[in-house]
């Protein structure tokens, strides 16, 4: 990564940029050159790759330590510079965090026990059960239900668009227990994969291939154990998992995004126009400032809302709103910048910022679309 000014700045501990530059080495000579052609297998090798190497342990929290906590600049730190190197490994390293989240968050010690020293060591893959076909940013619409039968609950519903979809060993699955209407009647279940009344229902194909599924629960039966904290309060613990994690998918454009520049900035050195390279025109210079601009204030929004939330904020819906719509959205303009650069070798399939190109779209929709930002930023600004 050409610019690693920004791990000086005040928002790190030296662990920080100590784990930065040694993950971009391993990165650099692990995830060169991968298999793209079996998109679940690539995900299952990189999970058992971030794991045998000591990366997918800051996936979760150690169970084994009572106050151990979520280290968000750790996290959207290895984020960033796994999506400079392969969109894939970034995805493999957020799920695994992202699928446990309430676990780690709010799971009670036998919960923790039992799921986090399977993901955290890469012998289980999970995921984040969350939207419906009628319901994605708008939580508190879900229709799926869970009705208690004695000592275990019936699932019956779907939901898609569920990254890892169809290779997770365990979901992390929201369905309504009715406690009361809206947001307040969630709740929150750990499920595990294999179980008689859970089929994958539809396999989703996306111009930046991931493992996507549909799910679908008919009089599926899961112990009351599996449920993460009280009832009702499933909606709350999605937002909390998601204003963690918000903030991770903003460096993870970030990540792409300062890939892009440093693609592009090769590019305009080499390539020479009536016998001058790109770089002299100001024109093009006009466009690496821009993109250099871009990025920077990109890095200050996602570190600003990571490092409050490991100070101690008990919430930074603002902050992670903030960095996941500016970071995403610019990130686009940024590649789209690169991409124009490039010229015609810009769209060619293979080429890296076209990959960028793919990759970068859908950040702009999953985990609260770049709308659904701007509603959750101004009520935040309207509050008294």
């Amino acid at each position: 990564m050409a610019d690693t000014s920004y791990l000086t700045w005040p928002f790190f501990e030296d662990r920080h940029g100590d784990l930065a530059v040694e993950l971009q080495a391993w990165a650099a000579q692990e995830l060169a050159g991968l298999d793209h052609s079996d998109t679940d297998a690539l995900c299952q090798d990189l999970v058992a790759r971030l794991s045998r190497d000591g990366w997918a342990v800051h996936s979760g929290v150690d169970p084994a330590d009572a106050g151990a906590k979520l280290d968000v600049r750790t996290l959207c730190l290895i984020r960033e510079t796994l999506a400079y190197h392969d969109g894939l490994a970034d995805f493999s390293f957020a799920m695994q965090g992202l699928g446990t989240g309430a676990i780690s968050l709010f799971g009670t010690d036998t919960q923790k026990a039992e799921w986090l020293p399977k993901t955290r060591s890469g012998t289980a893959i999970s995921a984040f059960a969350l939207t419906e076909p009628q319901s994605g940013s708008d939580v508190a619409n879900s229709t799926m239900t869970a009705q208690r039968d004695g000592d275990e609950y019936v699932l019956n519903g779907e939901k898609t668009w569920i990254s890892n979809g169809g290779i997770a060993d365990v979901y992390t699955l929201f369905a309504r227990t009715g406690e009361a209407p809206g947001a307040r009647g969630l709740s929150a279940f750990i499920l595990p994969a294999g179980l008689p009344g859970f089929e994958i229902a539809e396999r989703q194909e996306t111009i930046a291939p991931h493992p996507l599924a549909t799910l679908r629960f008919t009089n599926c039966r899961i112990p009351a154990s599996a449920m993460i904290g009280d009832p009702g309060q499933g909606f709350k613990i999605a937002m909390s998992v998601l204003d963690v994690f918000r903030s991770t998918v903003a460096a993870a454009a970030l990540g792409f995004a300062r890939r892009a520049l440093d693609e592009a900035t090769a590019r305009v050195k080499a390539r020479h126009v009536q016998g001058a390279p790109l770089a002299d025109l100001q024109m093009v210079q006009g466009h690496i400032a821009d993109m250099a601009l871009k990025i920077d204030a990109s890095a200050l929004l996602v570190y600003r809302a990571a490092w409050a939330k490991d100070m101690g904020a008990p919430r930074v819906t603002r902050e992670a709103a903030m960095a996941k719509l500016f970071s995403t959205d610019e990130a686009q303009k940024v590649i789209d910048t690169a991409v124009q650069l490039f010229g015609g070798d810009g769209v060619r399939s293979g080429m890296m910022v076209e990959k960028l190109y793919r990759e970068i779209r859908a950040l702009r929709i999953y985990e609260g679309a770049s709308d659904v930002q701007r509603v959750v930023i101004a009520r935040e600004a309207l509050k008294d």
